[in-house]
């Protein structure tokens, strides 16, 4: 189809913070944002929760928000793409679309026992040759099984398909479409743990391992294609909803990092490095994940994944548990104003560890301290720890792929402050981009909902509205970079195994 230079498209973005609705131009520009919080709930030491239709409503409410302030009819939005928290799980009532329970977050470990009941079992090997996954409570797949087991009457009803599961890209097409549409790309199916990422579909011997219906499970679409229409009741018109991915997929996207061999680290409230590795999923010798990226007409790219659990949230910890700032952009000015850590190392485990460690029984702690030391330094500190974990995932990334990386792009929140962005380019050794635009995730899922009704015609025109906006290249010498990263590993190593259960 022709796209009517009027048109835009909406990108949905249901972070673990915050929903956000923007629109796009056919340059990539921004035309407008909307944005609403979204609470946490942290029931239990180690549980995370979201009320879901807290999610819906505040989605639903930034979408008519930002067409209404940017005077912006439904009829000129040609597709609508969701990017979304990946592994956050939900269960509802088919018949009510009411939610059974809280979603249980990404970020969550209640599942840890479980996992460790799977691995003593001998199961891990399966799991991680299906799925390409580690068996760890991270995953979906043990925290809908929390779930059946812990709502009475919950499987019975999951086995009368009474009941829907979806991570919450699944839930808000469901919602969008007015209970049309079950759905979920291979993006997100493959952060389930259910998923046997080599014949693309729901794999029945880890569903029975985990005794989880199929009945419960969404149907599998593109990730850029017309997968369901808006009902016009939400936001006026009828529209395609043609885009989905998880949001580090799509944040890959955006970076057009569409070759081989091309990486990208998003820092959010976690960080996330991926890297392309084309048509063919690479096992990992190095803890990281294989994963699927996108799949358009039917054809998949894969990538290798690490992520670390506490990125930007190690910013807003020191903001809310600690006091140690007013707001998170305050970090940056206290963090320089000392010259550099005086010797003290965060190692911000507050939800575990994960790659290349995979400790779920690993804590947060501060080493180093004296009397000498001043928030300053533990700000620094802070921000150091964002790319102490960031760069071990690329040097294991590095050695599964068998090539250096020549450059990393970078986005997300975090991604703004230079401090860190220098530092995490000193720590790496090789140049660091940033991006003009960084609101990679929700670009992402623009692109993908775009490409699939013709508003751009092909990956080419995408990669050419890439653009950088700044270049940090690395400064520090090797000797110092080897004597940081040895107290770093020393640090982590005693943060490990903390809160195992006797």
């Amino acid at each position: 189809m022709e796209a009517c230079p009027d048109q835009f498209v909406l990108a949905l973005d249901q972070g673990t913070t915050s929903a956000r609705a923007i629109l796009f131009d056919r340059q990539g520009n921004i035309h407008g944002v909307a944005q609403r919080e979204i609470t946490q709930h942290y029931p239990q030491p180690g549980w995370v929760e979201h009320n879901a239709e807290e999610i819906w409503q505040a989605q639903l409410a930034v979408a008519r928000a930002v067409l209404r302030d940017n005077s912006v009819a439904a009829a000129r939005i040609a597709a609508v793409g969701i990017t979304n928290q990946r592994e956050t799980t939900v269960l509802w009532d088919r018949a009510s679309g009411e939610p059974l329970h809280r979603a249980i977050v990404w970020q969550d470990r209640r599942t840890a026992g479980i996992c460790d009941e799977l691995t003593a079992a001998g199961h891990a090997g399966l799991f991680r040759e299906r799925t390409g996954l580690v068996v760890d409570a991270y995953f979906s797949g043990t925290k809908l099984k929390w779930l059946l087991d812990h709502i009475p009457g919950a499987r019975a009803r999951a086995e009368r398909g009474e009941l829907a599961f979806g991570t919450i890209d699944s839930w808000l097409a469901w919602k969008l479409s007015n209970g049309r549409a079950h759905v979920t790309d291979p993006s997100n199916a493959s952060r389930t743990l259910l998923f046997d990422i080599h014949r693309r579909c729901w794999d029945e011997e880890l569903l029975a391992l985990l005794d989880i219906p199929a009945a419960l499970l969404p149907r599998i679409v593109d990730s850029s294609d017309t997968i369901a229409m808006l009902d016009a009741k939400w936001l006026g018109a009828a529209i395609p909803l043609s885009g989905m991915a998880g949001d580090q997929q799509a944040a890959t996207f955006w970076q057009a990092c569409l070759e081989h061999g091309m990486a990208k680290n998003t820092y959010g409230t976690g960080c996330f490095l991926l890297m392309n590795t084309g048509p063919q999923p690479m096992a990992s010798r190095h803890q990281l994940l294989t994963t699927i990226g996108w799949q358009r007409q039917g054809r998949t790219t894969y990538l290798l994944e690490g992520s670390v659990f506490m990125g930007g949230a190690t910013v807003q910890w020191l903001r809310d548990g600690l006091g140690l700032i007013a707001s998170a952009g305050e970090v940056e000015t206290l963090a320089a104003s000392v010259p550099d850590n005086g010797g003290v190392y965060l190692v911000p485990a507050h939800t575990g560890l994960g790659a290349p460690y995979w400790d779920p029984f690993a804590r947060g702690a501060l080493f180093g301290l004296t009397r000498g030391t001043t928030r300053a330094h533990i700000a620094r500190a802070a921000l150091e720890a964002i790319a102490f974990q960031s760069a071990e995932l690329l040097q294991a990334m590095e050695r599964d792929a068998g090539q250096c990386l020549s450059e990393l792009r970078v986005d997300g929140g975090a991604a703004h402050n230079d401090l860190l962005m220098q530092f995490q380019a000193d720590l790496l050794g090789v140049p660091v981009v940033r991006p003009r635009v960084t609101e990679t995730t929700a670009l992402g899922a623009a692109y993908l909902a775009g490409l699939a009704v013709g508003f751009w015609q092909d990956e080419a025109e995408l990669t050419a509205l890439w653009r950088a906006e700044r270049r940090f290249e690395p400064a520090m010498a090797d000797d110092r970079r080897a004597a940081l990263f040895s107290d770093w590993r020393r640090a982590v190593e005693r943060s490990l195994n903390w809160a195992k259960p006797d």
